[in-house]
Formats: C-alpha cells, sequence, structure tokens
C-alpha cells in the first residue's frame, strides 16, 4: 500500500474523533464514524490513485472520453433521478370521523389499476345490506387478504351504500382509480381456507358473460371457446364456479358456469323443441340422441406417448365426398411401415379374385350376427343382404404392430371409442365453401357407398350441397368432441397440415381425459 493513500485513509479513520467536541447529537457522531469509516471511500481513494498514475494508458484515456460526453452524463443523471423518487402509491389520510361506538368497522385501502377489484357484492334480502358474495382467486381483492366473503360493505370512497343496489356500487368500483378506501363490518364467520386440488377441464361449449343474463357480474366473468383449457380455481358456489385459462399467465380467476348449472339451463332450452326432445329418447339409433348427454366440461390431464407404448388410435370423420379416404391412402403410400387400416369382415361370399384377410375377412351370417350380439363391431352395416363392419379386434391388431392405426367412422361412433385402450385423436375434415367445391371437385368421382366399394359416378351440385349440410350437423352435434379440424380444399395443403398434426400426436404432450390416464 504506498504511504500517501495509507496516510490519507489514517487521516479519514480518525476525523471522527477530531471532530467529537463539535458534535451535539449522539447520531452525528454514529452518521460520522459510518462515513468516514466505509472501505469502500479507501477502494475509491485507491481507484483514483490508480488512475492518475495511468494516464498514459490508452484504455484508461478513452474511458474518460466516454464519461465525459454529454450524453453519457445525461443518462446517469437520469438514472440518479430515477433512483431518487419515490414510486409507492400516494394514500389519502385515513378518515378521522369515525364514531366511538364503530369499533368492528375496518378501514381497508386497496390500490386499484386497471384490472377488476376481483369481488362480486350481493344485497342482503332480510336486512338489505350489501354484502361480499365471492372473492376471485388471484384478484386484486384475493391478494389483499383483507376483505372477505359475508363482511358488509358500508362505504366506497367516502360514499354510503347502504341505500344503492349492488349494480350502482359496482359502477362505482368499476369508474375508481387508483386508492379505493372501503368502509366495511368484517363478518364474524371465519373463511375455511380452501385446499381443492388443482382441477383442469376442457370447454365443450363456448360462452361468453356479456351475452349471459344469469351471471352474477359480467365483469367478472370469464369468456372461453369450445376445446378451451380451464383450471378450475374454485368450486365453492354450486352455480358459478371460478376459473383462469391455462394459456394465460394472468393468475386471476373470473366467474364460469357450473357444471351442473349449465346441464340444467341446457336441458332446458332442449326440452323447448319438443319433436325433437321426443326423438332423441324414442330411438337410440337416432343421431340426436347423443344430443341427451349435455357438453359442458371435461376433466382432462396432460398426456404425453411413452417410449415403446402404443400408438393412439387416429380417427377421422367427414361427411361423405369429403377426401378421407384420399386422405388415408397418402398417409399410407407416404409411411406404410408407420400406419396402417382396418380390414373390414363381411358375411358376402368371397370371390376368385379376393383372398382372406386381404380385402375382407370374410365369415359367415351367423358368426357375423353372433359377433354383433356381442358388441364385437365399432360400426357395421347391411347392404344387398350382406352385412359389412369394423371389429375392434381388427383395431387392436393394428396398433399391436406397433402401428398408426388410421379409421374413420360414423360421428356418434367416437364415444364409443374414448377409451383408455384407444386414447383416440379425433380429425374432423370438413369441405371448403360450396364455391370451391364446384371448382376442385369438378374432375372427382363420388363414391355413394364404402359397403363394397359401393357406386362411383362424378358429382352433382345437390352433392355438394348435402356435403355442406352434413358437415355443419356433425360439427355442431359433435364438435365437442374433435381435436382437429381440417379443411379439404386443396388435397396436398390438407395433407401436409395432417401429416404435421399427427406428428405431434406423437411427440407433444396434449391434454385427455383424465380417465385415461387410469387405466
Amino acid at each position: 500500500m504506498p504511504a500517501f493513500i495509507k496516510g490519507f485513509y489514517d487521516l479519514l479513520v480518525s476525523l471522527p474523533s477530531q471532530l467529537q467536541p463539535h458534535v451535539i447529537h449522539p447520531e452525528d457522531s454514529t452518521f460520522l464514524k459510518d462515513l468516514f469509516g466505509e472501505k469502500s471511500l479507501y477502494s475509491l481513494i485507491k481507484l483514483a490513485e490508480l488512475l492518475e498514475g495511468k494516464l498514459s494508458n490508452g484504455e484508461i484515456r478513452e474511458l474518460q472520453q466516454i464519461l465525459s460526453k454529454p450524453h453519457f452524463k445525461s443518462i446517469l443523471s437520469v438514472h440518479d433521478t430515477v433512483a431518487q423518487k419515490n414510486y409507492d402509491p400516494e394514500l389519502p389520510p385515513l378518515p378521522e370521523d369515525i364514531d366511538d361506538d364503530e369499533d368492528s368497522v375496518k378501514i381497508i385501502r386497496l390500490v386499484k389499476n386497471k384490472e377488476p377489484l376481483g369481488a362480486t357484492i350481493r344485497r342482503d334480502d332480510d336486512t338489505g345490506a350489501i354484502l361480499v358474495a365471492r372473492i376471485m382467486k388471484g384478484g386484486a381483492a384475493d391478494r389483499s387478504g383483507l376483505i372477505h366473503i359475508g363482511d358488509e360493505l358500508k362505504e366506497v370512497n367516502g360514499i354510503p351504500v347502504d341505500d344503492k343496489k349492488p349494480e350502482e356500487v359496482i359502477r362505482i368500483l368499476s369508474q375508481s382509480q387508483g386508492a379505493i378506501t372501503f368502509k366495511v363490518v368484517p363478518c364474524l364467520k371465519e373463511e375455511v381456507p380452501s385446499k381443492e386440488p388443482k382441477v383442469f377441464v376442457k370447454a365443450l361449449f363456448n360462452f361468453d358473460p356479456n351475452e349471459d343474463k344469469a351471471i352474477p357480474c359480467k365483469e367478472a366473468g370469464l369468456a372461453f371457446k369450445k376445446g378451451s383449457i380451464l383450471q378450475i380455481m374454485s368450486q365453492d358456489d354450486a352455480t358459478w364456479w371460478q376459473a383462469r385459462l391455462e394459456v394465460e399467465a394472468n393468475p386471476r380467476a373470473g366467474l364460469i358456469p357450473s357444471k351442473q348449472f349449465q346441464e340444467r339451463r341446457s336441458f332446458r332450452l332442449s326440452k323447448r323443441d319438443k319433436k325433437t326432445n321426443k326423438a332423441m329418447y324414442e330411438s337410440k339409433k337416432s343421431e340426436m340422441y347423443d344430443m341427451a348427454d349435455v357438453p359442458t366440461y371435461e376433466e382432462v390431464t396432460p398426456y404425453h406417448r411413452l417410449a415403446g407404448a402404443k400408438h393412439r388410435l387416429v380417427v377421422f370423420v367427414g361427411p361423405t365426398g369429403v377426401g378421407l379416404n384420399e386422405l388415408k391412402k397418402k398417409l399410407l403410400i407416404s409411411d406404410p411401415q408407420h400406419f396402417g387400416v382396418t380390414i373390414p369382415h363381411t358375411s358376402r361370399a368371397k370371390r376368385n379374385q379376393e383372398s382372406d384377410g386381404v380385402e375382407y375377412h370374410f365369415i359367415s351370417k351367423h358368426l357375423f350376427e353372433t359377433d354383433i350380439h356381442n358388441n364385437k363391431f365399432i360400426e357395421y352395416g347391411e347392404y344387398k343382404g350382406n352385412y359389412y363392419g369394423t371389429s375392434l379386434d381388427s383395431i387392436r391388431s393394428i396398433l399391436s404392430k406397433n402401428k398408426v392405426c388410421l379409421l374413420d367412422v360414423q360421428p356418434q361412433m367416437i364415444k364409443h371409442l374414448r377409451t383408455a385402450e384407444f386414447k383416440p385423436f379425433v380429425v374432423f375434415v370438413k369441405p371448403p365453401l360450396i364455391e370451391r367445391l364446384s371448382e376442385t371437385r369438378q374432375n372427382a368421382k363420388f363414391m355413394s357407398g364404402k359397403e363394397d366399394k359401393g357406386s362411383v359416378r362424378p358429382f352433382k351440385e345437390e352433392d355438394f350441397q348435402e356435403m355442406v349440410r352434413t358437415s355443419e350437423v356433425m360439427e355442431n352435434q359433435y364438435g365437442h368432441l374433435f381435436d382437429q379440424v381440417i379443411v379439404n380444399d386443396d388435397l396436398s395443403i390438407a395433407f401436409n397440415e395432417l401429416r404435421m398434426v399427427l406428428r405431434t400426436v406423437e411427440t407433444e404432450t396434449h391434454w385427455v381425459p383424465v380417465s385415461w390416464n387410469h387405466s
């Protein structure tokens, strides 16, 4: 250590004792000792001495030039200005006009930014008091821990609310920004902390709180689309659950209709059409029958296929003529070792050029009917007096070879395949607009039925109209069961989209019904 630096440092250390006779307050003495005894002060002096002795160094001169430039000085000045400011919210003083007998009243002050407060209120039918009805999980009120369910609201920003309707109080709150002061009478009943496990559901319908007349507070509602994944934060209320969208980082919850409430009102709506409702229950074979199972929410869990595990069944659904067979053929040609299709069963006689187990599995009509009785077919039909069908064992046969089984079925059959064994990934292939169908299917052929290859003929205008109409019906009734929707406008584009989607099914994590993980 240079003698000059050491001497100067010793002088600084001795200064507090030399100044002691001139110090009046003890805290001043403490301040001086801390200031002159600070080792960082010695480090600054040492740094200055080092810089002073190396002025010839080019890097030091460059540093001096940079530090002396006006814009750099301005940056440092702005930094100092910002660092000295206090950015905490400025709260007004607490009210002083609280009555002595109001010892049970609590004054709460929250800072509300652009986000909702995260609480709903209601009027007590007996007393007329404005009460806190619910606290939204993750909202400003919940994070504060100061407002509780059942608290009676007396004032908002000094405005009495005893004579106001809940809608008027909500309007005051929505128009308030910054600090909001509440005067409340705490609820005597203690809240039991909720320890509900994490529950995720897939929404099977669209919901817009602004169009829902039953929701207690539209601003507190959470909008979602069919297929959205929701984390259920609270089911304390039997009518309105609290949930958040799984894809959003925002922890604040919103109100959604509970499963039971949505089922009840959907059922009431369906009963308005008595003719349709009667048809649903008269025939189990009717496509309308599935509508009796009102789609609301399905509990789901993340699923990732493990190495070596069987592939998920890939199910295709779409109207006749939309191109299901063409897409399946392109997949098979692209990788015949990876994709496979089932071989159907039939009760008709084998023709000379056919081989059993190649075109069909040929069985007797009696055995076919026995297998129908034993529920061995996922789908079957009768054509010209002969049975044709797809057996469950034929699906298992493809999957057991470590192949992806490609299967197209009628949409009402999907729910019978949605098991832990098959874990189906459902692809809905829909047609483009009818104008595009006329352009792209001019030279295509229409197969009227898949039993025994059916009959092939050119497309007609009524075929296009029926295809679009059937597609709309399928999507309306069974859309909640579809995992992917592909529009077959251009076959090559649709195939490339399908191939990429199926690759993610094998390699990425997807949400599946929670029951599939309990197999």
